[in-house]
């Protein structure tokens, strides 16, 4: 008698011989999903030259010619610069506009004396129409000058608090997520309001700063601190956009965070109220000044330049 399981075995046998294919009824390992490839962003494209306007103060032709000066070298750099009287700003301001509206470009205002004043009010005209403006420059602005409005990326006010026919303090309305930095300069004694806008120094920085607005990268304006220096006698300016907070290592002392990052360091001093000698703590937060397009990594643990002479 056949035993029935080897009858089984026999039938599975002969079923596999004639369906072959069973053989192969594990299941099949699933394909790998397809990732469709994500193209590239492609890079950004630079901005165009920035459209430069500048405004003279109170008998500009006689007490402002600075901004003359500045408008010639910034010509000379290929840029766009024209200098206007206070006078006709909001004319000039409902120009800017419609040019902007037509080919938009960076809009860059500076302003001496009442130019300042202006400078200002034609960013409040531009912040009405939803139009940028990329940097303003008030230098000794007079003390009628309204608050910087949202709609300014950078602006630097450059003055003498003890002015007479300047000295406007200007500050950004509440809520400005720009960068801010303010210079008082009235420990300066051979700089008075009538020849504070002729500074060669101050000048170049300018052409500097307006030759790299159209090519540095985004920076992320929440984490700008608004720098204000009562700037030390006999000391040369330089215009930073804003101050940013780094944490302390160990081992880092006020002097050291100078000399990495190529600042003076009354700078931090003031920035932190700390005194220039002050005791440091690992992660503790200190305020840098920060430059418009960082140093490389080399320069910026290069040992620090001897202090400048003083102003011309």
């Amino acid at each position: 008698m056949i035993d029935p399981r080897r009858l089984v075995v026999l039938a599975a046998v002969a079923l596999l011989a004639l369906n072959p294919g069973m053989a192969a009824a594990s299941p099949a390992k699933p394909k790998p999903a397809v990732v469709p490839a994500v193209a590239p962003l492609p890079p950004a494209e630079p901005l165009p030259p920035p459209k430069i306007y500048l405004f003279r103060g109170a008998m500009g032709p006689i007490f402002s010619t600075g901004m003359d000066r500045l408008a010639e070298k910034l010509t000379k750099a290929g840029f766009s610069a024209d200098v206007y009287e206070f006078t006709i700003c909001r004319w000039i301001g409902d120009r800017a506009i419609a040019s902007y509206r037509e080919a938009p470009a960076p809009i860059v205002l500076i302003g001496h004396s009442m130019g300042g004043l202006c400078s200002v009010i034609i960013s409040e005209m531009a912040a009405k129409e939803n139009i940028p403006i990329s940097l303003v420059i008030t230098i000794d602005p007079a003390h009628a000058t309204d608050d910087v409005p949202l709609n300014v990326e950078r602006f630097i006010n450059i003055f003498l608090s003890d002015s007479v026919l300047g000295g406007g303090n200007v500050v950004a309305v509440p809520g400005f997520r720009g960068h801010y930095a303010s210079y008082d300069l009235k420990e300066n004694s051979r700089v008075s309001h009538i020849n504070i806008e002729k500074s060669d120094d101050i000048h170049r920085q300018i052409v500097d700063m307006v030759t790299q607005l159209p090519r540095i990268p985004p920076q992320i304006q929440v984490d700008a601190v608004p720098l204000r220096y009562l700037v030390p006698g006999d000391t040369l300016v330089e215009l930073w956009d804003s101050g940013v907070r780094l944490p302390v290592r160990r081992g880092d002392t006020m002097a050291s965070i100078a000399a990495a990052n190529r600042v003076p360091l009354w700078t931090l001093a003031q920035s932190n109220s700390l005194p220039e000698n002050a005791t440091l703590t690992p992660g503790q937060s200190i305020i840098v000044p920060r430059h418009l397009t960082p140093p490389d990594a080399a320069a910026a643990m290069a040992a620090p330049a001897p202090p400048p002479a003083g102003r011309k």
